[in-house]
C-alpha cells in the first residue's frame, strides 16, 4: 500500500522552494481554478500541473492510491450532479441542445456535458497541485517557513507534528494489520467487503491506544523542554526566500489575476461557447 500524504525527498527545483512559497502558490493556484469556469484556462492548468509533477520527479506510483481515490470521487460527484440537476448546464449556458432523451426529466444535452467537462478539469487543475505540495514539502522546513512569515511558532510546530504524524499512523496501521492477520483474522481481498470491515474494527482499538500513548509521550517531552515558554525559537531547517521563490509566487498571482480578468471579460464565471 502506498503512503498517503507522505513527504518524498527528491532532488528537484520544486523541493528546493521554501514551504511558505509552496503554500502561497497552492492557495493562489487553487483560487485561480475555483473562481472561473472558463474552459480555456481550466484546460491549461492541468497541463501545467502535470509539468510540475515531472519537474518534481514524483512518480505516479508514489501517489497512485490518492489518484485512484480522487478519480472515484470525481466520477461519483459528476454522477450525483447529473442525478440531482440534469439540466443545470442548460440553466448556466442559457441554451439547450438535446442529444439523448433518457426518460422523464433526464435529458442528456451538450450544455450539461460541457458543464461536467469543466467540473472534471477543475479537479485535474487542483488535485495534482495539492499532492505535489504534500509530497515535496518537508514538515520541519514548512513549519520554519510559516513562522518566518508571521505564524506563531506553536501553531507552526503543531502543523509540522500533524504532517509527520500521518505517515506514523499509516505505518502503525500496517503493523497492527499484519499482527492481526498472523493471529488468523482475514483482511485480504479473499474475504467479502462486509467481513473485511468487521475484521478491520479489530485494528481500531489498538491503533487508538497506541496513538494516545504516542501523543502523551510527545506532550511530556515538549513540556519537559519548556516548549511554548519563550516568544521565539530557533529552527534547524529555516531557509530564506530566493529568486525562484519570488518567481513562483509572482506567477501564481498572475494566474489568479488572469482568472479574474476572464470572469470580467466573459461577464460571468462561465465561458459560453454556445452563444
Amino acid at each position: 500500500m502506498n503512503g498517503i500524504f507522505n513527504y518524498i525527498d527528491r532532488p528537484s527545483p520544486i523541493h528546493a522552494l521554501t514551504g511558505a512559497t509552496k503554500l502561497f502558490c497552492l492557495i493562489f493556484w487553487s483560487l485561480a481554478a475555483m473562481t472561473t469556469f472558463d474552459t480555456r484556462m481550466l484546460a491549461v492548468l492541468p497541463v501545467l500541473s502535470l509539468l510540475l509533477f515531472a519537474i518534481s520527479r514524483i512518480r505516479i506510483r508514489d501517489v497512485s492510491f490518492m489518484l485512484g481515490f480522487t478519480a472515484a470521487f470525481m466520477l461519483l460527484n459528476n454522477l450525483l450532479v447529473f442525478l440531482f440537476a440534469p439540466l443545470h448546464g442548460v440553466e448556466v449556458y442559457g441554451s439547450c441542445h438535446e442529444l439523448i432523451a433518457l426518460g422523464g426529466r433526464y435529458v442528456l444535452t451538450r450544455e450539461q456535458l460541457f458543464y461536467h467537462l469543466n467540473l472534471f478539469l477543475k479537479y485535474l487543475s487542483t488535485i495534482p497541485v495539492v499532492l505535489l505540495f504534500v509530497c515535496t514539502t518537508n514538515p520541519s522546513e514548512f513549519a520554519a517557513s510559516l513562522n518566518r512569515i508571521g505564524v506563531k511558532y506553536t501553531v507552526a510546530y503543531s502543523v509540522a507534528l500533524a504532517l509527520r504524524y500521518i505517515p506514523d499512523i499509516q505505518q502503525e496501521y500496517r503493523d497492527i494489520s499484519l499482527s492481526q492477520q498472523a493471529r488468523g483474522i482475514e483482511l485480504s481481498k479473499k474475504e467479502n467487503l462486509i467481513k473485511r470491515l468487521k475484521s478491520a474494527s479489530a485494528i481500531l482499538i489498538p491503533l487508538i491506544l497506541s496513538s494516545m500513548d504516542r501523543i502523551e509521550l510527545i506532550s511530556n517531552a515538549m513540556e519537559l523542554r519548556g516548549f511554548g515558554k519563550g516568544k521565539k525559537r530557533s529552527w534547524y531547517m529555516a531557509r530564506p526566500f530566493r529568486a525562484p521563490d519570488l518567481l513562483c509566487m509572482g506567477s501564481c498571482v498572475l494566474l489568479f489575476a488572469l482568472s479574474l480578468y476572464l470572469n470580467f471579460r466573459n461577464g460571468s464565471r462561465f465561458w459560453n461557447p454556445f452563444i
